[in-house]
């Protein structure tokens, strides 16, 4: 029979099990969106984020001119398709796709190799470090304002939700550096004893 200390005890041993799934859903998360980085609606639904960052938008050809140029999920607009193609917008996205997918595959390493799992978890952590900073640099991030009272800050758009979950994948990037720096110090005092 089951007691709530019983329960307790078992519930205090979750933690293994949850860096694996940590591990497997940071992992899920960057090799799907990262997938979807080469179709055009993805590429397309980034293209704010990219133009209005200081870091990324050298990337585009012509990252002044998006506004004119977006379409919903769904839309097919060939003048709007034509822009993107002329400002780089698929050739970066199918880059940041490339290296999305890398990351997750890195992060999977761990299994079999803890250095390359620990360069996973090293880059999942940088990563939302930089996709958050667009919640300062995106002006689409926030509800505009458009006639109701809701509008900017604190009121997070679509995109700008979609950015805030990034902070649990910073916060899964903590927790598997951690258990990789340990893993990594337990297997080099294997070694030497």
């Amino acid at each position: 029979m089951f007691t709530l200390n019983s329960l307790l005890r078992k519930a205090t041993r979750l933690d293994t099990l949850g860096i694996h799934l940590i591990r497997i859903g940071v992992a899920i998360i960057f090799i799907w969106i990262g997938a979807l980085k080469f179709v055009p609606y993805e590429a397309d639904s980034i293209t704010p984020f990219v133009a209005n960052s200081p870091v990324m938008s050298f990337f585009y050809n012509h990252p002044h001119e998006y506004k004119e140029h977006l379409t919903h999920e769904g839309q097919l607009d060939p003048v709007k398709r034509e822009w993107q193609v002329s400002n780089n917008t698929y050739t970066f996205s199918d880059g940041l796709g490339t290296v999305e997918i890398l990351i997750g595959l890195l992060v999977l390493s761990y299994a079999f190799s803890k250095r390359l799992g620990m360069v996973g978890s090293v880059l999942a952590f940088l990563t939302p470090i930089v996709t958050l900073s667009f919640l300062i640099t995106t002006p689409e991030a926030w509800v505009s304002n458009l006639g109701d009272a809701n509008f900017g800050f604190p009121y997070l758009s679509g995109g700008g939700r979609l950015v805030l979950k990034d902070v649990l994948m910073l916060a899964g990037g903590v927790v598997m550096i951690a258990d990789s720096a340990r893993q990594l110090l337990n297997e080099k005092a294997t070694r030497s004893a």
